[in-house]
C-alpha cells in the first residue's frame, strides 16, 4: 500500500514538474523572443538617429569625418530589420507594422541619402531645398511612433510570460506540497510494515551471521592448511633440488671429469695422428660445455656460492651471467648482509625467479638489483625498463608471483609489485632479519 501511494505521488509530483517545466520553457522563450524585438527596435532607432546626426553634421561642414557615423548606421539598418522579419515570422499583425516600420525607414534613409549626394556635388540649393522640407521630420515621426507600437506590443508579450511563469512557480509549490503530504503518509505506512518485520530480519540476521561466522572460521583454516602445505611442498622441493644437485655433482661430475682424463690421455698417445686428434679436441670441448652445463644446473638447483661465498656474492653471480645470457645491461647496488640460510635462500630465489621473469616476458634492455640493510630488516628490489603490464589484470594462471608472494611472506615478508604498461616494473621485498645462531 505504501509503496503504491509513493508511486502514485511520485508520478504526480512528475507529471506537475514536467507540465510546469513546458510552460516556464515557453515563456521563457517568449521572454527571450520579446528581449530581442525590443532591443533590435532600440538599435534600429539608434541607428537612425545616428544617421540623422551624420547627414546634417555632413550638410553643415562639408566634411568628410561626418559620413563615417552615417554611412555605419546605414549599413546596420538592413540587417536589423532581417532580424525583426525573423523574429515576427508566424505572428501576421506585428509583422504588417514591420512592413510599415520598414517603408518609412526606406523612405526616410532615400531622404537622407538624396541630401547627402546633392551636398557632396555642391549644389547648395537643392539639399538646402530638402532639408527645409518636412518629409525627413515626417517619416522620423512615423518611425518613432510604429517602433513605439512594436515595443508596447513586446513589453506586453514579455508581461504575459512573466505572468505564466509565476503561475508556473505557484502550481509546482502546490503539487510539490500534495506529493509531501502523500509521501508523509507513505512514510508513515513503510514504518508500521518496517516495525512488524524487523524482528522477523533480526532473527534472519542472526542466523546468518553464525552460519558466516563458521564459514569464515572454516575459511581460515582451510587457508592456514593450505599455506602450511604450500610452505611444506617448497621445503620439500628445496630438499630435492639440492640432493639433485649433489647427484649431479658427484656422479655426473666424476662421470665427465673421468671421461674427460680419459680423453687426454688418448690425445697423448695419438699424437701421430691428426685427424683422431681434430675429434678428440672436438669431444674435449663437448665434455668442456657438458661441464659447464652441468655446472649451471646445479647452481640454478642449489647455488652452492650462496653457502661458499654468502648471499652478496651470490647475487652478483646470478646477476653477471643472467647478463651474459640476455644481453641486459644489469646495474647492482647490494650492501652486505647476516641473516639466516633460509631467508638467504627466499632473497636469492626471488631475484633468479624476477630475472628470469624479465628475460622471458619484459623485453627490457637494464635491469637492476638492489640489496638494501637496515639493520633489523632487509629490502631487495628487481626493477627493468620493459614493457610492464597492469597488475590489476595479471592473470591466474600467472603462478611466478604467486610463488615469490608465498615465499616472502612464509619468512614474515612484504612483497610489492609496482608496473605500469610501458614503464617497466619494479618488485620489492621486504624481510626481516634473523641472524644465525
Amino acid at each position: 500500500m505504501s509503496l503504491l501511494l509513493a508511486a502514485l505521488a511520485a508520478l504526480a509530483l512528475v507529471g506537475i514538474n514536467e507540465a510546469g517545466y513546458r510552460q516556464s520553457s515557453r515563456a521563457l522563450a517568449d521572454i527571450d523572443e520579446a528581449q530581442q524585438v525590443r532591443g533590435t527596435l532600440n538599435q534600429l532607432l539608434q541607428n537612425m538617429l545616428d544617421a540623422e546626426t551624420g547627414q546634417r553634421g555632413y550638410l553643415l561642414t562639408g566634411e568628410a569625418g561626418y559620413r563615417k557615423p552615417y554611412d555605419d548606421a546605414v549599413k546596420q539598418v538592413d540587417g536589423h530589420l532581417a532580424t525583426l522579419r525573423r523574429l515576427y515570422a508566424g505572428r501576421p499583425a506585428e509583422l504588417a507594422q514591420l512592413t510599415e516600420l520598414s517603408k518609412h525607414v526606406l523612405r526616410k534613409i532615400a531622404e537622407m541619402d538624396m541630401s547627402v549626394r546633392l551636398r557632396q556635388d555642391g549644389k547648395e540649393d537643392a539639399w538646402k531645398f530638402v532639408i527645409t522640407t518636412d518629409v525627413g521630420k515626417e517619416e522620423m515621426e512615423a518611425i518613432r511612433t510604429t517602433a513605439g507600437e512594436l515595443v508596447k506590443i513586446s513589453n506586453g508579450t514579455l508581461h504575459q510570460s512573466q505572468a505564466q511563469v509565476l503561475r508556473s512557480l505557484q502550481l509546482a509549490r502546490i503539487g510539490t506540497s500534495i506529493v509531501a503530504v502523500a509521501a508523509l503518509i507513505a512514510f508513515f505506512l513503510y514504518l508500521r510494515q518496517t516495525h512488524a518485520l524487523r524482528s522477523i530480519g533480526e532473527r534472519q540476521q542472526e542466523a546468518l551471521q553464525r552460519e558466516r561466522n563458521a564459514l569464515e572460521d572454516e575459511v581460515r583454516e582451510r587457508t592456514a592448511s593450505l599455506a602450511e602445505l604450500a610452505t611444506h611442498l617448497q621445503d620439500v622441493r628445496e630438499t630435492e633440488r639440492g640432493f639433485l644437485a649433489r647427484e649431479l655433482h658427484d656422479e655426473l661430475g666424476s662421470l665427465l671429469t673421468a671421461a674427460k682424463l680419459d680423453v687426454a690421455r688418448l690425445k697423448s698417445r695419438l699424437a701421430d695422428a691428426p685427424d683422431a686428434i681434430q675429434r678428440l679436441q672436438h669431444l674435449t670441448e663437448l665434455l668442456n660445455s657438458g661441464i659447464a652445463l652441468k655446472r649451471r644446473i646445479i647452481e640454478d638447483l642449489r647455488p652452492s656460492s650462496l653457502a661458499n661465498l654468502g648471499l652478496v656474492a651470490s647475487l652478483e653471480i646470478l646477476g653477471r651471467e643472467f647478463g651474459e645470457r640476455s644481453g641486459l645491461q644489469v646495474e647492482m647496488v647490494l650492501e652486505p648482509v647476516t641473516m639466516d640460510e633460509s631467508r638467504q635462500l627466499t632473497i636469492y630465489r626471488m631475484v633468479q625467479e624476477s630475472l628470469t621473469n624479465i628475460g622471458k616476458y619484459a623485453e627490457a634492455t637494464e635491469a637492476t638489483i638492489v640489496l638494501k640493510n637496515y639493520d633489523n630488516h632487509v629490502v631487495v628490489e628487481v626493477a627493468d625498463n620493459g614493457k610492464g603490464f597492469d597488475t590489476l589484470r595479471v592473470r591466474p594462471s600467472t603462478h611466478g608471483l604467486a610463488g615469490m608472494r608465498h615465499r616472502v611472506e612464509a619468512a614474515r615478508g612484504r612483497l610489492t609489485v609496482a608496473s605500469v604498461p610501458g614503464k617497466g616494473t619494479r618488485l620489492s621485498a621486504m624481510l626481516p632479519i634473523v641472524k644465525p645462531a
